[in-house]
């Protein structure tokens, strides 16, 4: 598959989850969504914040940032971010969430990267 087909689903999957969450009365605002490798180096090298291999820089990554009565949530036990996270692991088998990561990046969606072209 190449990269730009793969991009397509996701974005299509994103679009789901979004409309996932607004009719489950999850709100938020968008955040990163791609990362210029001018800014944040190529895939593998890092200039600025964020990692090497951040899947933003293939734009296979969105950013989600969720607030509650009118707070910033960053903690990805809460009943929302896990609602949210488990309808996205089960949408494609390369969906990966922020959440489950060792970093705790609750408000990260993305498709894992295999090197497509």
């Amino acid at each position: 598959m190449s990269l730009s087909k793969l991009q397509q689903e996701y974005t299509a999957k994103i679009a789901e989850l979004i409309l996932f969450a607004y009719r489950n009365g999850v709100t938020f605002t968008l955040g990163d969504a791609y990362r210029d490798p001018r800014v944040h180096g190529d895939f593998g090298s890092k200039k600025a914040y964020g990692a090497s291999k951040s899947v933003h820089k293939k734009r296979l990554a969105l950013d989600l940032n969720l607030f509650i009565d009118g707070e910033y949530i960053t903690d990805g036990n809460c009943l929302e971010y896990k609602l949210l996270g488990d309808y996205w692991k089960a949408s494609h088998e390369l969906a990966r969430w922020g959440g489950d990561f060792s970093s705790g990046d609750a408000n990260h969606f993305s498709f894992e990267y295999k090197g497509y072209k």
